[in-house]
């Protein structure tokens, strides 16, 4: 009898994947990294960083005309975090990445619900900041609809601490978890719509930042709505792609926002077959001297800002909230080398939206190079980035001139390998 009901339940699981397809693969990703000025402007007492990261995944996906089930799992690791022969991760990475399952619910409406990544034109306000080993997920649900070239994703969220044996808190929603924009609370309505050289989305997107009275009582949100579209056009050898955006409401701990605003416009041109060029401008609102009762910074909240405004990440990667804003005017170009390589030289001007105290707006220029190799089934990268600071980056940074190394640079390697281990679908 017993081997009947094996022999059923393996006939019941070739039946299963003959009706759906399922898919096993990896990612392994280790980088070193160079920093002698990366984030911020290094002091000349201070030695330079240098360490190798690794991000290793593993991406199970399970999908039927019904549901879809995605599952990854990553660890970080900094090669030498754990001492000898210890079993425990010292730096508690081990995490799982995406979990969620998407709904087939018919007629172009589905559901999506779980860990994801969610991202979305240019990846400006949503991105799945991949250049991060960690990457960047939210816990939400999501009701989507998609017909021809038209798709509306209305997006929720309501978070959590995990402080109690039982998964979450039986009495109260407290939310104590806070910092890099951390919500208890998003919604979000997302609308795209595709011509054949043009495309255009709209956002609207609402934030709840738990607040603690004086005794540290949860006492209410506040609620900082972005609201705003995205532009892309393509014809020929050119493309031009645009954002606007806006933010007012209220941050964290009450501070309110208004007049706040991102503008950015890049143009692309391919010049040859071998060559790229690309033009752009960017203007973050910063926060006004002489208004106390409110702030005029902008923030692109959960964007990949890693691809914009340097690759340094001198601006608002885990820096430059309800500062002086920004204005970068940048040029770039790609050169394609041939056998699958090419090399990225960028350029980047910054100054402040808003004077420092001392009237500087001047920050500095930036210069970016990354070269890029694709071999057979893996992928190699080599960056290196200067930064000439002007007079206002030293004034930001909080380091004086006559303290600061004599060069900000940063270099990096990095290699991508993504195996394929099972995959059943039927060519």
């Amino acid at each position: 009898m017993k081997n009947q009901y094996i022999i059923a339940a393996l006939v019941f699981l070739c039946v299963q994947m003959a009706m759906a397809q399922f898919t096993l693969d990896g990612q392994f990703r280790p980088r070193t990294e160079y920093r002698n000025g990366f984030g911020s402007i290094i002091p000349d007492a201070a030695d330079a960083g240098f360490a190798i990261s690794t991000r290793a995944r593993l991406n199970a996906k399970y999908e039927s005309e019904a549901y879809q089930f995605y599952l990854s799992i990553q660890d970080v690791m900094v090669w030498g975090e754990n001492r000898q022969i210890l079993p425990d991760d010292q730096n508690d990475s081990f995490a799982v990445f995406e979990a969620w399952a998407s709904i087939n619910l018919g007629k172009g409406w589905s559901t999506k619900l779980g860990r994801q990544v969610i991202s979305y034109d240019d990846q400006r306000i949503f991105g799945g900041l991949d250049w991060a080993q960690q990457g960047r997920n939210h816990d939400a649900g999501l009701l989507k609809y998609k017909k021809d070239k038209f798709m509306l994703d209305v997006g929720l969220a309501f978070s959590q601490d995990f402080d109690n044996p039982t998964g979450f808190q039986s009495v109260g929603t407290a939310y104590n978890t806070s910092g890099f924009f951390t919500y208890k609370t998003m919604q979000y309505l997302y609308a795209k719509q595709q011509w054949d050289k043009f495309s255009g989305s709209i956002l609207a997107l609402n934030n709840g930042f738990q607040n603690f009275d004086t005794e540290g009582a949860a006492d209410g949100l506040s609620s900082l709505q972005t609201i705003g579209t995205h532009l892309s056009y393509k014809v020929g050898k050119f493309n031009a792609e645009a954002n606007a955006f806006i933010q007012t409401g209220e941050r964290q701990n009450e501070v309110k926002v208004g007049g706040a605003y991102l503008l950015g416009l890049e143009l692309g041109y391919k010049a040859s077959d071998k060559v790229s060029l690309g033009l752009g401008a960017e203007v973050i609102s910063g926060n006004k001297a002489d208004t106390a009762d409110k702030t005029e910074a902008f923030f692109p909240l959960y964007g990949t800002n890693h691809k914009f405004n340097g690759f340094m990440d001198y601006f608002y990667v885990g820096n430059h909230a309800n500062s002086v804003g920004l204005f970068d005017i940048h040029a770039s170009a790609k050169f394609d080398l041939g056998k699958q390589s090419s090399l990225l030289v960028k350029v980047l001007n910054f100054s402040g939206e808003q004077e420092l105290p001392s009237g500087e707006k001047s920050l500095g220029t930036e210069i970016d190079l990354v070269f890029a190799k694709k071999f057979n089934g893996y992928g190699l990268a080599i960056g290196y980035s200067q930064m000439f600071a002007a007079d206002g980056m030293y004034e930001l940074k909080g380091v004086t001139e006559d303290l600061a190394a004599s060069s900000q640079n940063w270099a990096w390697v990095q290699l991508t390998i993504k195996p394929q281990f099972l995959n059943t679908k039927k060519e």
